[in-house]
Protein backbone atom coordinates (compact mmCIF):
# COMPACT_ATOMS: atom_id res chain seq x y z
CA UNK A 1 0.00 0.00 0.00
CA UNK A 2 1.62 3.07 -1.21
CA UNK A 3 2.28 5.64 1.68
CA UNK A 4 -0.13 8.39 0.90
CA UNK A 5 -3.12 5.60 1.59
CA UNK A 6 -1.98 4.45 4.79
CA UNK A 7 -2.06 8.09 6.21
CA UNK A 8 -5.21 8.12 4.70
CA UNK A 9 -6.41 5.12 6.22
CA UNK A 10 -5.18 5.70 9.82
CA UNK A 11 -7.62 7.82 12.04
CA UNK A 12 -4.30 8.59 14.04
CA UNK A 13 -2.64 10.61 11.73
CA UNK A 14 -4.10 13.97 10.90
CA UNK A 15 -0.97 14.96 8.77
CA UNK A 16 -0.56 18.89 7.58
CA UNK A 17 -1.39 22.33 6.67
CA UNK A 18 1.05 23.42 3.83
CA UNK A 19 1.70 27.32 2.94
CA UNK A 20 -1.10 27.63 0.23
CA UNK A 21 -3.59 26.54 3.11
CA UNK A 22 -1.78 28.95 5.56
CA UNK A 23 -1.50 31.59 4.12
CA UNK A 24 -5.25 32.03 4.08
CA UNK A 25 -5.29 31.40 7.64
CA UNK A 26 -4.45 35.57 8.93
CA UNK A 27 -0.59 34.61 10.05
CA UNK A 28 1.45 37.97 9.90
CA UNK A 29 3.70 36.23 6.93
CA UNK A 30 3.64 32.65 5.39
CA UNK A 31 6.95 31.17 3.35
CA UNK A 32 7.71 28.68 1.26
CA UNK A 33 7.38 25.48 2.41
CA UNK A 34 5.81 25.64 5.87
CA UNK A 35 3.97 21.83 6.95
CA UNK A 36 1.81 22.80 10.41
CA UNK A 37 0.70 19.84 11.91
CA UNK A 38 -3.53 20.00 12.35
CA UNK A 39 -2.91 18.49 15.79
CA UNK A 40 -1.00 21.85 16.53
CA UNK A 41 -3.25 24.71 18.88
CA UNK A 42 -2.02 28.69 17.86
CA UNK A 43 -3.31 31.69 19.24
CA UNK A 44 -2.82 35.13 17.57
CA UNK A 45 -2.16 34.29 14.38
CA UNK A 46 -1.57 37.76 13.10
CA UNK A 47 1.48 38.33 15.50
CA UNK A 48 3.03 35.26 13.77
CA UNK A 49 5.33 35.35 10.73
CA UNK A 50 6.88 32.27 9.24
CA UNK A 51 9.63 32.23 7.24
CA UNK A 52 10.67 29.27 4.55
CA UNK A 53 11.18 25.58 4.99
CA UNK A 54 9.60 25.41 8.16
CA UNK A 55 7.91 22.14 10.09
CA UNK A 56 6.11 22.56 13.26
CA UNK A 57 4.85 19.08 14.35
CA UNK A 58 2.22 17.46 16.61
CA UNK A 59 0.76 18.89 19.78
CA UNK A 60 2.58 22.04 19.36
CA UNK A 61 1.29 24.68 21.69
CA UNK A 62 1.69 28.68 20.24
CA UNK A 63 0.41 31.74 22.47
CA UNK A 64 0.68 35.03 20.68
CA UNK A 65 -2.33 36.86 21.61
CA UNK A 66 0.02 39.22 22.99
CA UNK A 67 3.39 39.94 21.66
CA UNK A 68 5.03 38.37 18.43
CA UNK A 69 6.41 35.09 17.52
CA UNK A 70 9.09 35.51 14.18
CA UNK A 71 10.19 32.08 12.31
CA UNK A 72 13.27 32.25 10.03
CA UNK A 73 14.09 29.93 7.54
CA UNK A 74 14.79 25.91 7.88
CA UNK A 75 13.19 25.77 11.37
CA UNK A 76 11.44 22.67 13.14
CA UNK A 77 9.42 22.84 16.24
CA UNK A 78 8.97 18.89 17.71
CA UNK A 79 5.93 17.58 19.14
CA UNK A 80 4.33 18.91 22.65
CA UNK A 81 6.63 22.07 22.03
CA UNK A 82 5.27 25.33 24.09
CA UNK A 83 5.99 28.79 22.62
CA UNK A 84 4.75 31.41 24.90
CA UNK A 85 4.94 34.66 23.22
CA UNK A 86 3.60 37.62 25.22
CA UNK A 87 7.41 39.30 25.35
CA UNK A 88 8.00 38.41 21.52
CA UNK A 89 10.19 35.05 20.71
CA UNK A 90 12.69 35.07 18.02
CA UNK A 91 13.29 31.60 16.54
CA UNK A 92 16.41 32.29 13.66
CA UNK A 93 17.34 30.10 10.61
CA UNK A 94 18.11 26.44 10.70
CA UNK A 95 17.68 26.27 14.67
CA UNK A 96 15.61 22.96 15.67
CA UNK A 97 13.55 22.56 18.91
CA UNK A 98 13.13 18.85 19.69
CA UNK A 99 9.93 17.16 21.43
CA UNK A 100 8.27 19.01 24.25
CA UNK A 101 10.56 21.85 24.71
CA UNK A 102 9.37 25.10 26.91
CA UNK A 103 9.94 28.67 25.67
CA UNK A 104 8.08 31.30 28.02
CA UNK A 105 8.67 34.77 26.85
CA UNK A 106 6.57 35.71 30.17
CA UNK A 107 6.13 34.32 33.53
CA UNK A 108 4.58 34.72 37.31
CA UNK A 109 6.29 35.76 40.09
CA UNK A 110 6.89 32.64 42.83
CA UNK A 111 8.05 34.95 45.25
CA UNK A 112 4.96 34.85 46.98
CA UNK A 113 4.53 39.15 46.52
CA UNK A 114 1.74 38.71 44.15
CA UNK A 115 -1.06 36.55 42.83
CA UNK A 116 -0.79 34.27 39.96
CA UNK A 117 -2.55 32.03 36.95
CA UNK A 118 -3.90 33.32 34.41
CA UNK A 119 -7.63 33.27 36.17
CA UNK A 120 -6.00 36.59 38.34
CA UNK A 121 -7.18 40.17 37.35
CA UNK A 122 -3.24 42.08 35.96
CA UNK A 123 -3.80 44.28 38.97
CA UNK A 124 -3.17 41.40 41.43
CA UNK A 125 0.02 40.23 39.58
CA UNK A 126 3.49 40.90 38.80
CA UNK A 127 4.38 39.29 35.78
CA UNK A 128 8.24 39.54 34.11
CA UNK A 129 7.77 40.27 30.40
CA UNK A 130 10.51 40.11 28.32
CA UNK A 131 11.81 39.04 24.86
CA UNK A 132 13.88 35.56 23.90
CA UNK A 133 15.94 35.55 21.07
CA UNK A 134 17.45 32.30 19.72
CA UNK A 135 20.11 32.95 17.14
CA UNK A 136 21.06 31.21 14.40
CA UNK A 137 21.67 26.97 14.33
CA UNK A 138 20.49 27.29 18.01
CA UNK A 139 19.24 23.18 18.60
CA UNK A 140 17.34 22.90 21.88
CA UNK A 141 17.01 19.28 23.24
CA UNK A 142 13.60 17.66 24.64
CA UNK A 143 12.04 18.48 27.80
CA UNK A 144 14.46 21.70 28.22
CA UNK A 145 12.75 25.21 29.59
CA UNK A 146 14.22 28.87 28.11
CA UNK A 147 12.88 31.55 30.49
CA UNK A 148 12.29 35.12 29.91
CA UNK A 149 14.79 37.32 28.79
CA UNK A 150 17.43 34.76 27.69
CA UNK A 151 19.17 35.46 24.37
CA UNK A 152 20.72 31.96 23.05
CA UNK A 153 23.64 32.96 20.74
CA UNK A 154 24.13 31.40 17.37
CA UNK A 155 25.07 27.71 17.05
CA UNK A 156 24.82 27.00 20.31
CA UNK A 157 23.21 23.47 21.87
CA UNK A 158 21.53 22.67 24.96
CA UNK A 159 21.02 19.48 25.85
CA UNK A 160 17.86 17.23 27.08
CA UNK A 161 16.33 18.44 30.06
CA UNK A 162 18.17 21.66 30.43
CA UNK A 163 16.87 25.18 31.79
CA UNK A 164 17.91 28.15 30.68
CA UNK A 165 17.43 31.16 32.75
CA UNK A 166 20.53 33.30 31.39
CA UNK A 167 21.54 33.77 28.07
CA UNK A 168 24.18 31.71 26.58
CA UNK A 169 27.41 32.84 24.36
CA UNK A 170 27.55 31.84 21.23
CA UNK A 171 28.92 28.32 20.24
CA UNK A 172 28.62 25.89 22.56
CA UNK A 173 27.21 22.96 24.45
CA UNK A 174 25.41 23.78 27.34
CA UNK A 175 23.49 20.96 29.77
CA UNK A 176 21.78 21.15 33.02
CA UNK A 177 19.55 22.70 35.87
CA UNK A 178 20.78 25.79 35.52
CA UNK A 179 22.36 25.44 31.65
CA UNK A 180 26.29 25.29 32.59
CA UNK A 181 28.93 25.85 29.44
CA UNK A 182 30.27 21.83 28.36
CA UNK A 183 32.15 22.49 25.63
CA UNK A 184 32.37 24.03 22.02
CA UNK A 185 30.29 23.79 19.66
CA UNK A 186 32.09 22.66 15.75
CA UNK A 187 31.24 25.38 13.14
CA UNK A 188 31.24 22.50 10.18
CA UNK A 189 27.83 22.79 10.06
CA UNK A 190 28.37 26.59 8.52
CA UNK A 191 30.17 24.38 5.14
CA UNK A 192 26.79 22.48 5.11
CA UNK A 193 24.54 25.76 5.26
CA UNK A 194 26.99 26.68 2.30
CA UNK A 195 26.59 23.78 0.65
CA UNK A 196 22.20 23.60 0.73
CA UNK A 197 21.94 27.42 0.27
CA UNK A 198 24.06 26.85 -3.32
CA UNK A 199 21.94 23.56 -4.35
CA UNK A 200 18.84 25.28 -3.34
CA UNK A 201 19.26 28.77 -4.91
CA UNK A 202 18.62 30.36 -0.95
CA UNK A 203 19.96 33.58 0.06
CA UNK A 204 24.24 33.85 1.22
CA UNK A 205 25.28 35.27 4.58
Amino acid sequence: MPEKQKHIDNPFYKGFYGSEELAGMGFGAVGKNVKIAKGCTIVGLENISLGNNIQIDEQVFIAANKGFLDIGDYVHIGGGSHVSCAGGVTISDFCGLSQGVRIYSATDDYTGHSLTNATVPERFKSVKVAPVNLGRHVLIGSGSVVLPGVTIGEGSAVGALSLVSMSLDAWGVYFGCPAKRIKARSKKLLEMEKLLLREEGGRKY
